[in-house]
């Protein structure tokens, strides 16, 4: 089970998930060529207008396609994902001060109108972004025991950190949460209550296994267990962990919560 869940730590609610679907979404937009078809827009390719109902008429068999109301924006969803991916490329490589919504366009091989359509600032793309983060959540473990289950959420979580995407844009948006209060709540959403949902569960199965007493405090759970590899992620910025220390950790972190 260990290697199956590490294997897939990438897809985890930090932010490699996100940029890994978003760029498999940008892949499937590529048109003849090698270009893009999000520079297209919303517009489709040929056969995508009168065609679009074939098969829907008297004596077909199916029922007519519902057709977009007269003068709506149909936002393409390959369109979007390669907007996401760019944002975090773009936060990974200038920062959220220097962002700009023409560098995050540029990377996504669309035009501006196309963000804009999506995003009326820079500041609500990226809160938007952050916020999905928490949609996400971390993978729960489930191993029958408590050791076990922080072994693999450390495992899945630090594999997530050392990402170097991760790596840049979570010490520079807590910066930046500092200056916005905006972005300080989006932070808190995406990073703690994430986290709270998975060490509840974590809790929550070891104290019905009597591994922990009944009613031990959630937020100190939570400050053992989270506090140490983002002390290493944000802080420390180290992404060489010394050998066995995953398993330490999970041991030590164990004997804790143990100890409430």
């Amino acid at each position: 089970m260990l290697e199956r869940m590490t294997t897939n730590a990438d897809a985890t609610g930090i932010v490699t998930g996100t940029v890994t679907r978003a760029r498999s979404g940008s892949g499937a937009a590529a048109g003849p060529g090698g270009g893009s078809a999000a520079r297209s827009g919303g517009g489709g390719g040929a056969g995508s207008g009168a065609g679009a109902t074939s098969g829907a008429g008297p004596g077909s068999g199916k029922a007519p396609r519902r057709r977009a109301p007269a003068g709506a924006a149909v936002l393409r969803e390959d369109v979007t994902e390669a907007i996401r991916a760019a944002v975090f490329e773009e936060l990974a490589a200038a920062g959220y001060a220097r962002m700009s919504i023409e560098g995050v366009a540029r990377r996504a091989g669309v035009g501006k109108t196309a963000v804009y359509r999506r995003w009326r600032s820079k500041l609500h793309l990226v809160l938007d972004l952050v916020s999905a983060v928490a949609v996400q959540g971390l993978p729960a473990p489930d191993t029958g025991s408590l050791e076990g289950d922080l072994r693999l959420l450390y495992e899945v979580t630090s594999r997530a950190l050392r990402h170097p995407v991760a790596g840049q844009i979570i010490p520079d948006l807590q910066a930046e949460a500092a200056r916005n209060p905006d972005i300080a709540e989006a932070m808190q959403k995406a990073l703690r209550e994430g986290q709270q949902g998975v060490t509840n569960g974590i809790v929550a199965a070891a104290a019905a296994r009597g591994e922990v007493r009944e009613g031990i405090s959630l937020d100190l759970a939570l400050d053992l267990m989270s506090g140490p590899l983002y002390w290493r992620a944000v802080v420390v910025r180290d992404p060489k962990l010394p050998k066995g220390y995953l398993a330490s950790l999970a041991r030590a972190t164990a004997a804790a919560l143990r100890a409430l």
